[in-house]
Parts: C-alpha cells; structure tokens; sequence
C-alpha cells in the first residue's frame, strides 16, 4: 500500500499531496499549488517520479514551474482545455482509467469533470486513497461556473465517485480529508433534487427547503 502525506500550502490554503512507495521510496507530487520549499520537504527521503495535476487552477499549480525545474521529472495532467487555456507545458497526457507506476505500488486515474474540465482523481490501487481535488468535498461538490458544468458535476458524482467503495477515504484540495461511506447517503440525496440552470457553490443539503 501507497504512503499519502500532505502539506497545506498557500493563502487559502490548498492541500498538495505525495504519493510515496514504501519500500523503494518512489514518490509522485500532486498539486504543486505554492511554498517549492514546503514540496520539497513533503518529498524528503523519497525518489520523485513525476508531478501529477488534478487540474489547472491558479491554486493548484502555482509553483509547478519552480518544482518541475527543481525535480526535474515530467508532469502528467489531463489533456484539457485547462482553465483560461493555461499552458502548462505538460509532458504526459493522463486520461481515465490509466494507471501511474509508484515504485511498486499503482494509482489509478478517474476523470471527473464539473468544478473544471480538466479534473481528474488519484487513487491508489486498493481504493483507499483518492486525492480527489476539488471534484467533491465533505460538505458538498466543487464550485461550477456554467449550467453545463453543473450538470456535468452531477453525472461525476453519480456516475464516478458512487462506485468507489464506502471505505475509500477522499483526500480534497482544499479542507479536511472524509470517508466516502459517511457522506454517501448525503450525496444520493442530493442527486435525487431538481436544480434547473443553477450553478455556483453548492452544498449536500442544499435544495431541501426548497
């Protein structure tokens, strides 16, 4: 099984996360989003293999030129578009279902758009771990921008995440980590609500006055 460590970084702040092989050391840096020098410490004692994106925001890549250049490793993230057409100068495409080698252990990439088009989830082979950035957090999915991306959000969540197992633990980009089983009741709930053309923020509960 894969080692998670994290690190919150920046003003608002955002999680950036390793994935660490225990016994050859290998290690892949997910969301660079600020402060190389904290990055640099979340990877102590470990080989870095690549850099991995859960997608484009500002927050979330923010020192991803500094870490690149420091590492040297190549960065993988989905094909896009990314956000405001950021070029990223990726070096490898990842799309859904592919698997990134970590020394011994494998993630597994889950495409998840809504909060972005480029949104994509990590999670480590035996379903544990899912760094899950800002596709969904504890007390409800990611902020949409559009209709589209709302509805878009909603066939993640129904089609994507609700076939992970209870026992999966979400790792956000922003917040506390949560068991996918304590809030799956929660999240069918809110799937079953009508929402028109809303978007924005939005939490579970939301709808239930309505």
């Amino acid at each position: 099984m894969l080692e998670l460590r994290s690190a919150s970084v920046g003003p608002w702040p955002m999680n950036a996360y390793a994935f660490v092989c225990p016994h050859t050391r290998h290690s892949v840096l997910i969301d660079p989003g600020a402060e190389p020098e904290t990055l640099q410490r979340l990877l102590d004692g470990t080989i870095p293999q690549a850099i991995l994106l859960t997608h484009t925001h500002p927050d979330h890549i923010g020192a991803l030129d500094e870490m690149r250049t420091v590492l040297g490793v190549p960065v993988l993230a989905h094909a896009g578009p990314h956000w405001q057409g950021v070029d990223i100068h990726q070096d490898g495409v990842l799309v859904d279902g592919d698997i990134v080698p970590v020394g011994e252990g494998r993630l597994r990439v889950a495409y998840t758009p809504g909060h972005t088009e480029d949104m994509l989830c990590f999670l480590d082979a035996h379903g544990v771990d899912a760094v899950v950035g800002d596709t969904l957090f504890e007390g409800g999915p990611g902020k949409t921008w559009s209709p589209e991306g709302f509805r878009q959000t909603l066939r993640t969540l129904r089609d994507v995440v609700l076939t992970w197992p209870d026992e999966t633990r979400c790792h956000p980009g922003h917040g506390a980590s949560f068991r996918l089983g304590d809030i799956r009741a929660r999240i069918e709930a809110f799937l079953a609500r009508e929402y028109g053309d809303f978007y924005g923020d939005a939490t579970w509960d939301m709808g239930l006055d309505a």
